[in-house]
């Protein structure tokens, strides 16, 4: 998202805040319950070139979304007990469940004793190359590279493209411009794209980031907590949409299977790497589903509604993103009034059809139904 996006979201979502839009109509459209997504969980304080930044949230920011999320009559329940509650979403109190992707060693030092203090259950995603130390960071990669550069020069769609890396502005306008012509290249051939350069500044992609991640040792020891879920998050996070089928379900199947011979239990939990809609779709969805999976989790943006119970392995989740570390967005978001607006304006402008998987949507129907008179919110008649 670039600097005016980020800027123009804060806009919106504090006005939702400030208006009281968001008291007035949560009760209509925020759902049943949500799913936050983490990264990192780092005290360390920003850089001026960062742009992986917003994966990373403070401790103290994490631990005012938990406390938020109580005070606010959430559940924090396990993954395991989702489905039970979205199919008595009438009858139960709203419910929140925390996850952390990629399995990274902060999760263990600065997010689980915050968990632990207030007794939530929190589920992490580990791609199973990344335990056995063999992970390609290729986006931190690419970010060492900038760093250490002061110009890089690419051939970018036919087009050789020169890129000045003097300051931190100029990093981030060409890391925000290659990142995404890489994600929409072959994965293989973007990471081919990143060894090279990385090569030619003498960064050792191999070892520069395997500190980062939790080995085989050190998620049996946190798994034996039972507020701990591991889940799989495929071998290499890779966008499994980019890969045939055969190779999506191999990297599904071997890292459940990997996972359930390292921890000695059941894997029963996915998360889709990149996990929007150029990354994974409804080839992936049936695949975990075929796979015994019980819940998988995408990026899609959007709360947790009954509906849901019917699409337990393409759920969507709330980003705790280091960019909006802000307790009235997350106020906001938890509403669904953005989302609900948000897909209202679509659809009055004309935009592409509403998805069917949309929970967006769901937050439009309920509001149009309101209108109607046909819906109450949970304990209003």
């Amino acid at each position: 998202m670039s600097r005016r996006s980020t800027a123009l979201l804060k806009t919106a979502l504090a006005a939702v805040h400030y208006t009281g839009a968001g008291n007035l109509l949560a009760p209509y459209t925020r759902g049943a319950g949500v799913i936050f997504m983490l990264h990192h969980v780092d005290p360390a304080p920003p850089q001026p070139f960062e742009p992986n930044r917003i994966l990373k949230v403070t401790p103290e920011f994490l631990e005012a979304v938990v406390r938020e999320v109580i005070d606010a009559g959430f559940d924090i329940i396990p993954l395991d007990h989702i489905r039970q509650h979205l199919e008595n979403a009438d009858s139960e109190r709203p419910f929140a469940c925390f996850t952390l992707d990629d399995g990274y060693r902060d999760n263990r030092d600065h997010a689980y004793p915050i968990f632990k203090r207030y007794g939530a259950p929190f589920a992490i995603y580990v791609p199973s190359d990344f335990a056995d130390g063999r992970g390609d960071f290729w986006w931190l990669t690419f970010e060492k590279v900038l760093r250490a550069a002061p110009q890089i020069t690419l051939c970018m769609n036919g087009e050789t493209r020169h890129f000045r890396l003097s300051t931190a502005a100029e990093k981030d306008a060409a890391y925000h411009d290659i990142y995404w012509w890489l994600r929409e290249l072959p994965e293989a051939q973007a990471r081919a794209v990143v060894a090279e350069l990385a090569a030619a500044y003498n960064i050792d992609a191999a070892s520069a980031h395997a500190d980062l991640v939790m080995s085989w040792d050190e998620l049996r020891q946190l798994a034996d907590d039972p507020l701990v879920t591991i889940g799989a998050h495929t071998r290499g996070h890779y966008a499994l949409a980019k890969l045939s089928e055969r190779q999506a379900r191999a990297e599904m199947a071997e890292s459940i299977a990997r996972i359930e011979k390292e921890l000695g239990r059941p894997c029963r939990h996915f998360s889709y790497p990149y996990g929007c809609e150029n990354s994974a779709g409804e080839r992936e969805f049936r695949i975990a589903a075929e796979l015994g999976i019980e819940t998988a989790v995408t990026t899609q943006k959007g709360l947790l509604y009954p509906e849901n119970v019917h699409e337990m392995t393409a759920l969507p989740r709330l980003s705790l993103n280091g960019d909006f570390q802000d307790l009235r967005y997350v106020k906001a978001l938890l509403s669904g009034v953005p989302f609900a607006l948000m897909n209202t304006l679509k659809r009055y402008a004309g935009a592409r059809p509403l998805s069917s998987r949309s929970n967006s949507c769901r937050g439009v129907r309920h509001l149009d139904r309101v209108v109607a008179g046909r819906y109450h919110p949970r304990g209003v008649r």
